[in-house]
């Protein structure tokens, strides 16, 4: 439990980013947000946030500042240059950056915080909007003790649970080795769901019977909305007409990959 309202800003406002903020405010927080796309940030300001016009602005303004952001690049972009969140005084800031990055990623952004007279740890974490919105998520940790303890009650307000697991990087490791046995998964299911592409049953129904059988990991009781589709099934077809109809599964994903880089 934090003891009274903390200066907290956020860079990055996209749907975790701005259940993130939303979650803040609700707990009486004052918060700051930025993001790329100015409009994104509308939601927060109608609850009560500030937006600032920059980065270097957000990160002068508070002192710890939160980061969701989508990939490396946008890491670097946010971070670096003459308008960036680390073109200002920010000695003595935390940042906490929740972005689900490579581990080389993070150490590398830790280590030009560092050169500023910041800290840096990283806590990617477990979870969707809804338990970001209410302080449910699961963060994985990587830092120095002294810095986790300062952003520790930044973290209680967001996670349900809270793991340190070691030095910057180690959190992105977690994260990521999380995230595997779902990659698998998903591409158990999608194999699993061919089998019963004959069969008469609704999507949402069929994934529903899933959800409650041993065929069905907790996950899918959360996220098996998102799966039974119309989208979804659309993507089998495509495939299909592709001439992987006869293929066998595991040659989707690459298939999938191949399709979306064009």
């Amino acid at each position: 439990m934090v003891e009274g309202p903390l200066q907290i800003g956020i860079a990055g406002t996209g749907r975790m980013g701005a259940a993130v903020g939303a979650r803040l405010l609700d707990r009486g927080h004052a918060v700051k947000v930025w993001n790329r796309t100015a409009e994104k940030t509308r939601s927060l300001a109608a609850a009560g946030a500030t937006v600032a016009a920059t980065p270097r602005e957000l990160s002068t303004a508070v002192d710890c500042i939160i980061t969701m952001l989508t990939d490396a690049a946008a890491i670097d972009a946010t971070y670096q240059g003459e308008s960036g969140l680390l073109a200002g005084n920010v000695r003595g800031k935390l940042f906490i950056d929740m972005s689900t990055v490579r581990p080389e990623v993070e150490a590398a952004l830790a280590a030009k915080v560092r050169e500023k007279g910041a800290a840096l740890i990283e806590c990617p974490v477990g979870g969707t909007v809804g338990p970001a919105k209410e302080g449910k998520l699961f963060g994985f940790v990587g830092g120095d003790a002294g810095d986790v303890a300062r952003a520790k009650p930044v973290l209680d307000e967001l996670c349900r649970r809270v793991e340190h697991v070691g030095a910057v990087g180690a959190g992105a490791s977690m994260k990521l080795a999380i995230n595997l046995p779902l990659l698998v998964y998903y591409q158990a299911l999608g194999e699993a769901l061919s089998l019963c592409r004959s069969l008469d049953i609704a999507p949402d129904r069929l994934i529903d019977i899933f959800a409650d059988t041993s065929g069905g990991p907790n996950m899918l009781k959360v996220r098996g909305p998102a799966i039974a589709t119309a989208r979804a099934l659309e993507c089998y077809d495509a495939a299909a007409r592709d001439g992987l109809g006869a293929s066998d599964a595991t040659m989707l994903p690459a298939h999938w990959l191949r399709e979306g880089s064009r």
